[in-house]
């Protein structure tokens, strides 16, 4: 079981800011950056960059302070049984980068409301979100150092995948990173293991093969919607990652939007 005692989230401090407690809480205290911050760890006072998270255990001592003109986090102070949480494979006291700092703090503000509405399955709502968070953590401590640009490269990801129909170029992503064309395609092969615009023309593909399971618009208002100018270019892309053009891809599907098996698209006259 969990017990939220108190998370708030896009806490702001001014510069004086300290966070002193020797004998450290009664229960468990995470933390995560937005502004960087001056954490002691193992008796030493460490900078540390903006997106860190760092996680207490009870009765651990706690010192943290602002290091520059403002500091900001998000914080929860909580007590759990859960064995996702007393017995994770997270360092005590250690910060580490967060590889997702919008993800988790989307989980912290839904973590605010369910701690402040009594709701009929707030409980099971704050141990869903909690162990979302905790995965999240997981991932990005195991991740280990990330690239200097990982959190632009991230957003731009996360706007390729939720917007795939708009005009992508490189030379616009990169505008948008103020990074040369060739860097940002280097680096993002490096971070993600696939170029830029690879990942835009799956995310343009995956919606196509939704609004052709839908069946309710023709294969050029599909190739529009996803970005497509020429729809010549979108049947020959979609075959090219599908093995399928459109057309046969809409017709030959069941109910579940699965092909049917042993079918022939490729027959003559089909």
């Amino acid at each position: 079981m969990n017990q939220i005692h108190y998370v708030e989230t896009n806490a702001t401090h001014e510069s004086d800011f300290v966070f002193d407690i020797p004998q450290g809480h009664q229960c468990w205290l995470l933390v995560i950056t937005k502004t960087p911050a001056l954490f002691r760890v193992n008796g030493e006072l460490k900078e540390y960059p903006a997106h860190h998270v760092i996680l207490y255990e009870a009765r651990q001592p706690i010192y943290y302070r602002a290091c520059g003109n403002v500091y900001i986090n998000d914080w929860l102070r909580f007590s759990s049984d859960e064995i996702y949480i007393s017995r994770t494979s997270l360092p005590y006291g250690i910060p580490f980068a967060l590889d997702d700092p919008d993800y988790c703090s989307k989980l912290f503000e839904l973590l605010v409301v369910e701690h402040n509405f009594n709701r009929n399955c707030q409980e099971s709502s704050i141990d869903s979100l909690l162990r979302i968070l905790f995965n999240k953590l997981q991932e990005s401590y195991w991740q280990g150092d990330l690239r200097p640009q990982y959190y632009n490269l991230q957003r731009l990801r996360t706007a390729i995948q939720t917007n795939p129909g708009d005009p992508w170029t490189v030379s616009r992503m990169a505008q948008s990173l103020q990074l040369s064309p060739g860097y940002l395609q280097s680096i993002y092969k490096k971070t993600f293991g696939i170029s830029c615009m690879e990942d835009v023309i799956n995310s343009r593909i995956r919606l196509a093969k939704e609004y052709l399971y839908q069946n309710t618009l023709s294969v050029a208002e599909v190739a529009f919607r996803c970005g497509y100018r020429n729809i010549e270019h979108f049947c020959r892309q979609f075959k090219r990652v599908t093995g399928y053009s459109p057309g046969r891809y809409q017709l030959y599907k069941n109910d579940s939007g699965v092909l049917l098996p042993n079918t022939r698209l490729d027959r003559p006259g089909r």
